[in-house]
């Protein structure tokens, strides 16, 4: 029997014209925020900056910390429990205006506007409304804390 682990997961805000860059699997009914795993020895902002010239082919600029989200989902049957780290980013070469590339065959970027994060299936969930929360409130201390557990 594996053990089970705790997933490290850096995750990144971008925004446009009012919409959020999000993620998709193929083949599966919810989003969530570009980003991934960090590994060992590799900070979450390090992480986040490899994750997203992997997935999207391009150089990001990683910004403030705004917040951390512990989640639990059930994925085929099996329970994985992830630790979400939230930052900002900037990059210049995605815009709302353009359709975001892929370089994995089985994601998909899309543009979503921040009212319409809920019915997007953003996970997790909690993200819905602080990412709004994040992009009204001006700078400064506006880290947060969710949970699903």
């Amino acid at each position: 029997m594996s053990e089970k682990q705790i997933e490290i997961i850096a995750r990144g805000v971008l925004c446009g014209d009012g919409k959020v860059l999000l993620c998709h699997t193929k083949g599966a009914d919810n989003t969530y925020l570009p980003g991934g795993h960090v590994e060992f020895g590799e900070s979450a902002r390090e992480s986040l900056a490899r994750e997203i010239q992997e997935e999207l082919g391009v150089a990001a600029q990683v910004g403030g910390f705004l917040g951390v989200v512990e989640h639990q989902f059930l994925q085929k049957g099996e329970l994985h429990c992830e630790v979400n780290l939230v930052f900002r980013f900037e990059c210049d070469a995605l815009t709302p205006a353009a359709p975001p590339p892929s370089m994995e065959d089985y994601i998909e970027f899309r543009w979503v506007s921040v009212e319409q994060l809920l019915p997007a299936k953003l996970e997790p969930e909690p993200l819905c409304e602080q990412v709004a929360q994040w992009l009204n409130a001006s700078e400064g201390n506006n880290s947060f804390f969710a949970s699903t557990f």
